[in-house]
């Protein structure tokens, strides 16, 4: 095991608890505030709308600075948005508009930092071994960390909502130090117009049929999966009748799915294959958000679905997030990895607004019933463009390349 693998890892570790406190922070202090589904909805509109505006910008900087750098940028961006709401949390002086500048900034540092981790796992890692080290960094961003960190975090808003982003700064700062042990190759600058190398990076992403599927099955997905995330605060609250502890349990609950499954899903791939786990990922992605509509409230059957879904969710992001290490030339991976969240991603902002209009017109639980039928036009684009035949002609050209 490397040495660059391990302070990954722990920049990993301490880059979520920091992200985690926050975006557990953010929806309860919005819900403090406002119980319109419109105005709350707001807060992840806003918050997930860099992942459209910057993130094709932020593939360019990963691709021509040294990546450690950018991780530096990145968390010394989320320890300035703490520190902001750590001061006014504790100062009284929460308001929604400042709620929607520290979620915008939050998910800024997100679109640099998960960029610049993404594009060092193959430095630090063999090829065969990308798999096994995307599960673990899902495992600990997903999984260990936001099991722990929701809950105490609901917790530590009983102490005042700076409280959570006090200890968000100091996780922010332990990130920032550790990603200075890590190994990175130099910066390649380019003499290229930076909308030159964006070009490149999405001819890259457009032209492989695998990849670009894959992006637009992961669009549909993140659409739906923005519409209820952005709902659930009040979905919790208002259906289920949950406090902001009994919250940060359910998402608890959704992390413990990542745990669960992180220690199969390297066995999964391998007796089903890439190709045949993403498909059936997709089926029970569709199956859970149609049980999130029609089961009682009862927050024990709610949690099992939650597992449920993460868990499934797990398999379906450790192949995507491999396939585009594995099939991906490396001077171009930063630009790939964040075009694909633009692409992907771009489409949160939409989902959540739309999940709070679903909500104000015909209720809470129709928000799933929606994001059902749109999943489904994931399971329709993975089903024909992740074919065995795919993934093969995919490890061709892999091949090929090398050759050349």
């Amino acid at each position: 095991m490397s040495r660059g693998w391990v302070r990954l890892q722990a920049v990993a570790v301490s880059g979520s608890v920091a992200e985690g406190l926050m975006l557990t922070a953010l929806p309860l202090a919005a819900v403090s505030i406002t119980t319109d589904p419109r105005e709350v909805s707001l807060v992840q509109v806003v918050g997930q709308s860099p992942w459209l505006l910057f993130s094709l910008f932020a593939g360019v900087l990963i691709d021509r600075a040294r990546r450690t750098t950018v991780l530096g940028i990145a968390y010394a961006v989320q320890c300035a948005a703490a520190v902001t709401l750590a001061v006014a949390g504790f100062a009284g002086l929460l308001s929604l508009p400042l709620l929607l500048v520290v979620a915008f900034v939050v998910t800024s540092a997100q679109v640099l930092g998960d960029g610049a981790s993404g594009a060092l796992v193959p430095e630090v890692v063999e090829p065969d071994r990308l798999a096994a080290a995307n599960t673990r960094l899902i495992l600990i961003d997903r999984g260990v960390v936001q099991f722990v960190v929701p809950p105490v975090g609901g917790l530590l808003v009983g102490l005042g909502f700076g409280a959570p982003a006090g200890v968000a700064v100091a996780a922010a700062l332990a990130a920032l130090v550790l990603r200075r042990g890590i190994p990175s190759r130099p910066a390649a600058p380019s003499g290229k117009h930076p909308l030159r190398d964006i070009a490149e990076g999405l001819k890259f992403l457009f032209g492989t049929r695998l990849l670009l599927s894959i992006t637009i099955a992961v669009a549909l997905g993140s659409f739906s999966a923005s519409a209820v995330m952005a709902m659930f605060v009040l979905y919790a609250h208002e259906v289920l009748g949950l406090g902001s502890f009994g919250y940060g349990l359910m998402l608890a609950a959704m992390a413990t799915g990542w745990v669960a499954v992180s220690f199969v899903v390297h066995r999964v791939v391998e007796r089903l294959g890439y190709s045949w786990s993403m498909r059936w990922a997709q089926v029970g992605m569709v199956v859970t958000n149609a049980l999130i509509a029609v089961v009682p409230p009862w927050p024990v059957a709610v949690a099992v679905v939650l597992f449920s879904s993460t868990a499934i969710v797990m398999v379906w992001n450790v192949c995507s997030q491999s396939s585009r290490q594995r099939f991906t030339p490396s001077a171009l991976l930063g630009r790939v990895l964040t075009g694909h969240r633009a692409l992907a991603w771009g489409l949160t902002p939409l989902g959540a607004l739309t999940g709070g209009l679903v909500a104000s017109w015909t209720g809470l639980r129709s928000v799933w019933v929606m994001a059902a039928v749109v999943q489904m036009g994931a399971l329709a684009v993975a089903w024909l463009g992740l074919s065995p035949r795919a993934f093969a002609a995919a490890e061709r050209a892999v091949e090929e390349r090398a050759a050349a």
